[in-house]
């Protein structure tokens, strides 16, 4: 019953921010390198930001910063001078900020193919990005005690998805860096993804500490929390 309540929660996170980020729009050339986002998976600020992520068909190096978390809070004060998320670097052309809409349109001039859609943009992302946040009681916001992995995991994912955000909400209450591969519908990442996985199903979850790849959220929250909290 857990389970089904879980999902049906986050199905109606899902449609309170109208299913945004499920699907890749019009992309634009392509970045060398990973941007890097700090952030937390319950913040409605945030929550615009992966959206972009998606429809960009873009991969992130995610440093998830729950409230008391200990790992990569204390990182962004030092390097940005405030603990406010979300907070973008973008080693492609060094770039970093903070505030989501400054962040959606960097993306969007970087490595769009116009501008960005006014649904990610201003305050009523925000607020129905809050109200998804309430539905799921939330989930993702505070930190849970764990031990830090050696190597980054690796998420295939997209925002919109209600399984993906299950398993996104532990690796942030874990505090686990990961590597976000974007893979909403329509993305032209899809067929890459489906040769090294054997189909096209999200979430997906490899943990090169233990080598473990894993679809199923149900079975990669379990893996998580086996492996790596206190």
């Amino acid at each position: 019953m857990q389970r089904t309540l879980d999902v049906i929660s986050s199905i109606a996170a899902t449609l309170a921010r109208g299913a945004q980020g499920l699907r890749a729009g019009r992309i634009g050339r392509r970045p060398a390198e990973p941007i890097v986002l700090y952030e937390f998976e319950s913040c409605p600020y945030c929550r615009k930001v992966r959206e972009a992520i998606t429809v960009l068909d873009l991969e992130a190096d995610v440093r998830p910063c729950p409230k008391g978390g200990e790992r990569f809070r204390p990182e962004l004060i030092e390097r940005g001078g405030k603990a406010q998320f979300p907070y973008l670097v973008d080693p492609n052309n060094g770039k970093e900020m903070y505030e989501s809409d400054a962040i959606v349109r960097h993306l969007f001039a970087e490595y769009g193919d116009g501008p960005p859609p006014a649904v990610l943009l201003g305050s009523l992302p925000v607020v129905s990005g809050a109200l998804a946040s309430a539905l799921r009681l939330g989930l993702g916001t505070h930190a849970e005690p764990s031990r830090a992995p050696e190597k980054p995991l690796e998420l295939w994912s997209f925002e919109a998805s209600p399984y993906c955000r299950i398993v996104r909400e532990k690796l942030c209450t874990l505090e686990l860096p990961y590597r976000l591969h974007s893979v909403g519908k329509g993305s032209p990442s899809r067929a890459a993804f489906v040769e090294r996985s054997g189909k096209m199903q999200v979430p997906y979850l490899v943990d090169p500490n233990t080598g473990a790849a894993l679809f199923e959220s149900a079975d990669i929250v379990a893996h998580l929390d086996q492996t790596y909290r206190h």
